[in-house]
């Protein structure tokens, strides 16, 4: 069972069948669901799981599949840095972005080029944006991790958790992803096997309104 309270998902509904999404509340907008269950807020280890909402129930799609987050586990307060992914709902943003090309996703698909960045610098104007500066100059803002074109094993493809961004505040968190295994824990963000992500991200459709929920239980 995921818990109610740190996920925060969808309303039970009495009509549906039991399982996991419908048994969480409040109930989110949309007909796509994503949720990361983690056993422990400690743990780096989770599940994914998708679900699709059919006359008013959440039911199961595909999933589990084993997944990776924050080297420090899930937080409710997560701050810029502190290597926790963030507990809660959270939208998916209307771009996918990756080092390979297009592998078929529905959304706007950016292919990943020299100099994209993805700002993470607090103090910056465009903190927590994707940034394209001229290849090989440095960008405006203070860097503290790779580019994105200089990760392709994580970023092979990649959705945006909207985390931090409707509005962002100054040292929340961010770039938070949806993306690929390496083999550790993760800086904050979700990440799955490669083929799992590839039927993650092609399931995934804009007008479906997609949702990610992260939590324990």
């Amino acid at each position: 069972m995921l818990s109610v309270a740190p996920l925060a998902v969808v309303l039970a509904v009495a009509a549906c069948p039991s399982n996991a999404a419908n048994d969480l509340r409040p109930q989110p907008a949309g007909t796509q669901l994503i949720t990361v269950q983690a056993p422990a807020a400690r743990t780096t280890f989770a599940t994914v799981r998708t679900w699709r909402r059919s006359r008013g129930c959440w039911r199961a799609v595909a999933g589990p599949f084993a997944a990776r987050v924050g080297y420090k586990g899930l937080s409710a307060n997560r701050r810029e840095g502190d290597g926790t992914t963030p507990i809660g709902t959270f939208a998916i943003a209307p771009t996918m972005y990756g080092n390979a090309p297009n592998p078929g996703v529905r959304f706007r698909y950016r292919r990943v080029v020299c100099g994209d960045w993805w700002d993470e610098d607090p103090a910056s104007p465009t903190y927590n944006t994707f940034q394209h500066v001229r290849c090989g100059t440095r960008p405006p803002f203070r860097v503290k991790s790779l580019g994105m074109w200089q990760q392709p094993r994580a970023y092979p493809y990649f959705a945006v958790v909207e985390f931090n961004m409707r509005p962002v505040v100054p040292g929340r968190g961010s770039g938070i992803f949806l993306h690929a295994q390496t083999g550790s824990p993760t800086q904050g963000c979700v990440s799955v096997g490669r083929a799992a992500l590839l039927r993650v991200l092609r399931w995934l459709r804009p007008e479906a309104a997609p949702r990610i929920a992260i939590g324990v239980g």
